[in-house]
Formats: C-alpha cells, sequence, structure tokens
C-alpha cells in the first residue's frame, strides 16, 4: 500500500524540490523558504503604524474608543480603591500613635552623648597665637549657646528646685514648663567674661551633652556624673579638667516631654574646662557619664554613654 504526501510548498504555492538528495537541493530549498517568510523593513514599519492606528477599525493600539474607555474606568476604580484603602489604614495607625510620647519605648538605649563644637568633627587641632586656626570653634560655641542665654532662660523659663525631678503631670498634650539653664551657669566656659572660651591660651573649654530621652529620669534618683581621662597614653598630658556648673547633670531638668509640649526645654549641659594640656602632641580624651543603668563601654558604639576625641595645641 503506498501512501502519498504532498511536497511542501512555500507561500506563494510554489513546491519546494528535492527534500532528501544528497547534493544540498533540500538545504537551498529551506533558505528559500525561510527568506520567503520574513518581512523587510517597510513592512515592519508599516505594521507598527497600523497598530498604533487602524484608520479602518478606527483602532488605537489595537483598541477602540470604547474599549479604552473601559480600561480606564476599571483602573481608575481599582487604584481609586487602593489609595481608599491605604488612606483607611494610615488613619487607622495615627489613631493609636501618640504624637507627645513614643508608643513603643522598652528598647531604648540609655542616652548617648555628644560635645561642642563639632566644626571639624572631634579632632580639635588649632595654635593658640593664631586666631584664625580657633576662631570657627568659638564662634560654633557663641551660636550654640544663644538659646543659653540668661535673659531668654529668665523670661521662657522657670526656676527649679536642684536635686529634684521636676514632675508635671496632666495631659500628655499640656503644655510643660521648662527648668533655666543660663548661660552665665557655665562660668569660665561661658564665653561671657572670656568669649574664645580658653582657645586663646590654649585651655579650651568644651561642652557635653546628653540625648534627650522622652520620660527619662536620669539616674534613677542620683545625678549622672561626668568624667574624663585619657584614652590612650600617659595621664600627666592631660592633667586637670575642671566642670562646670558640676560634673554632673542636675535631676531637676528630667525628665523631658517631648519637643511638642516641652517647647522652651533647653539641655542641661556640662563644660569641661581642660587647663593642663601637653601642647604639640595629640592627646586622645575620653569623657564619659556614669550612672544607674548607663552603658559606656560599648564596643561599636563609641557615643553610647561616652564620647572620645583628640585635642592637638600648638
Amino acid at each position: 500500500m503506498e501512501i502519498n504526501s504532498a511536497p511542501p510548498l512555500d507561500q506563494r504555492g510554489n513546491v519546494l524540490h528535492s527534500l532528501d538528495n544528497q547534493d544540498g537541493s533540500y538545504s537551498h530549498s529551506r533558505e528559500h523558504f525561510q527568506m520567503a517568510q520574513r518581512k523587510s523593513w517597510r513592512e515592519w514599519i508599516n505594521d507598527l503604524k497600523l497598530f498604533i492606528w487602524n484608520p479602518e477599525k478606527k483602532e488605537v493600539l489595537g483598541r477602540d474608543g470604547k474599549s479604552w474607555a473601559q480600561i480606564l474606568i476599571f483602573y481608575f476604580a481599582l487604584y481609586a480603591f487602593l489609595t481608599g484603602m491605604f488612606a483607611l489604614c494610615i488613619y487607622g495607625l495615627l489613631l493609636t500613635i501618640s504624637p507627645y510620647v513614643p508608643t513603643y519605648r522598652d528598647r531604648v538605649f540609655p542616652p548617648g552623648v555628644t560635645i561642642r563644637p563639632l566644626e571639624t568633627g572631634f579632632h580639635y587641632t588649632f595654635n593658640s597665637s593664631e586666631t584664625d586656626t580657633w576662631a570657627p570653634y568659638t564662634e560654633a560655641l557663641h551660636t550654640f549657646l544663644e538659646a543659653y542665654d540668661d535673659n531668654k532662660q529668665r523670661a521662657t523659663n522657670v526656676e527649679c528646685t536642684p536635686g529634684r525631678y521636676f514632675i508635671q503631670e496632666g495631659e500628655e498634650y499640656e503644655e510643660r514648663k521648662a527648668c533655666q539653664f543660663r548661660r552665665s551657669m557655665l562660668k569660665n566656659c561661658s564665653g561671657i567674661e572670656d568669649p574664645s572660651f580658653g582657645f586663646s591660651t590654649g585651655k579650651p573649654c568644651i561642652l557635653l551633652k546628653m540625648n534627650r530621652i522622652v520620660g527619662f529620669k536620669a539616674g534613677y534618683g542620683t545625678p549622672i556624673t561626668v568624667s574624663c581621662g585619657l584614652h590612650r597614653g600617659n595621664e600627666s598630658q592631660l592633667g586637670t579638667v575642671h566642670f562646670y556648673p558640676e560634673n554632673y547633670f542636675d535631676l531637676m531638668y528630667y525628665p523631658y516631654y517631648g519637643k511638642l509640649t516641652h517647647v522652651n526645654y533647653t539641655s542641661p549641659l556640662v563644660a569641661m574646662h581642660f587647663t593642663e594640656l601637653t601642647p604639640h602632641q595629640d592627646i586622645t580624651i575620653q569623657c564619659k557619664i556614669n550612672g544607674r543603668d548607663i552603658i559606656n563601654d560599648h564596643k561599636t558604639d563609641r557615643f553610647l554613654g561616652r564620647v572620645i576625641f583628640t585635642m592637638n595645641i600648638g
């Protein structure tokens, strides 16, 4: 029984010859068939134009006006619904969060510390006889201490009882009073009597402050003290360090109630006056706070409870 198979045809209906002879005619016929199927660049461009705008069917990108209207209405409704759901979720979230007090405070670290001035980072290099080398430091200190001006403090803040927390009851949205911290309390490091803060005599002042934590009661009834020492090297290079107003943060400046209610609050400062630094040497100093639940020896966080900086006086 014989089975006849129809010979292969190209797009124009022509018979493609010799499928299995050994003289290469099959390869030639296959290439001819593939070339017949290829479109020219002109045909591709015409097809693209027709896809973008089909004047016969009045279609744009394969859709007529009705189809485009339907799909636009669908996506508008979809994204309007998603936007409404998102807004509703945010609204519900905001109802559970107080703008005055952080909701989650159980994992808040003990306070870190920082210093002023910070114009050149934590490396202070200057020559006491060359004003240009230390002027940026003193300008930064004067700017920073503007908020501590005695007249401003007396006008906006109240005098408090030292050694006691300044507890203020009331609703969380009620404005709280703040205790005075006057610039003059920094004495030799106030910049009032000596506008150079000791930089002009090679006896610089550095200001230390703790980061603010809402509701934090510093020291749990005992003031947090400040101490400074040489981070590495000979202790004789550091000499005596004087602290103003004292070497601790008074309890009356705590707790802090947040910036929305404690609007006039100014963080208490401890001024460190270095009067016996050895000149012409890099002296690396570590100042830290000490007290109950204070961490000042963390291996990776150098600002948690301590600060390290370098002095070089020319």
